[in-house]
């Protein structure tokens, strides 16, 4: 996405819609350092603020999906001066037992609770991954083989809609292989399972795109736990690796969101 948000011009859009773009890789993600004990979402976040006042940006919003998004949500939480808002692919709000959620769904938003269980389901390295990473972690640090038969997540968790390119998988899984990434990122899990914070309400500015065969968002837990929600989206076609998926899509409703924000 980084041209399409770039260079706008050279896609047939404003320039005045160019956006400067900072990339940073979580620690133990990419190419960055192992992750060490601590590095929670909300440590990152604050990291990441960081590094934009030390860039010397007063003003800037932030994309994410994912672990990206959890950590996108964080900043939304600590808000610091100048923070424009977050727009993420996910806000992984679950029921909470209240009988009175149920009544103010919609039907659509029951498919997405049976899609949502049907996400649970195919989480088993959540599990692993969030009690014994290391262990895992060997298997895959050893064994090119093994870490892109473990990023079979790439083809959306199995289910047959994925439509990220054979050749993007290869370069994302030789990134990770190249950088020793494994152990990091399944540690990554660890951190945050261990972090006991008390639920808290996210009230920056947040914009959501919710994808067809993506994790669904669904919007009235959504709006208990953040409660700035200006912008909401949903696309047909694309799934939870949309950014690799649908890139133009993506960008474009980066784009729409910030653009409410001016």
């Amino acid at each position: 996405m980084i041209d399409l948000l770039v260079d706008p011009v050279a896609h047939g859009g404003r320039p005045e819609d160019a956006f400067d773009i900072v990339i940073p890789d979580a620690p133990g993600f990419g190419y960055s350092q192992p992750v060490a004990a601590g590095w929670t979402t909300a440590r990152v976040a604050a990291a990441y603020d960081t590094l934009m006042r030390g860039l010397g940006y007063e003003n800037y919003g932030i994309h994410g999906s994912d672990n990206g998004a959890l950590i996108a949500r964080e900043l939304g939480l600590l808000n610091p001066e100048g923070f424009l808002g977050l727009h993420v692919l996910q806000l992984f709000s679950f029921p909470s037992g209240d009988p009175e959620e149920f009544e103010k769904l919609e039907p659509a938003a029951y498919a997405g609770l049976e899609h949502m269980q049907w996400f649970q389901s195919v989480g088993g390295y959540n599990t692993m991954n969030a009690s014994r990473p290391q262990t895992v972690a060997v298997g895959l640090s050893d064994s090119p083989v093994g870490l892109l038969a473990y990023s079979e997540l790439f083809n959306s968790f199995g289910n047959g809609t994925s439509l990220v390119p054979l050749q993007t998988i290869l370069l994302e899984v030789s990134v990770n292989w190249f950088a020793n990434a494994a152990s990091g990122m399944s540690r990554s899990y660890l951190e945050n399972a261990r972090a006991s914070a008390e639920p808290r309400v996210n009230a920056a500015p947040t914009g959501v795109a919710v994808f067809a065969s993506d994790f669904q968002t669904i919007r009235v837990f959504a709006e208990r736990d953040n409660s700035n929600i200006v912008h909401w989206s949903r696309f047909d076609e694309g799934g939870h690796f949309a950014s690799l998926e649908r890139p133009d899509l993506v960008a474009g409703d980066i784009r729409e969101f910030f653009a409410r924000l001016r």
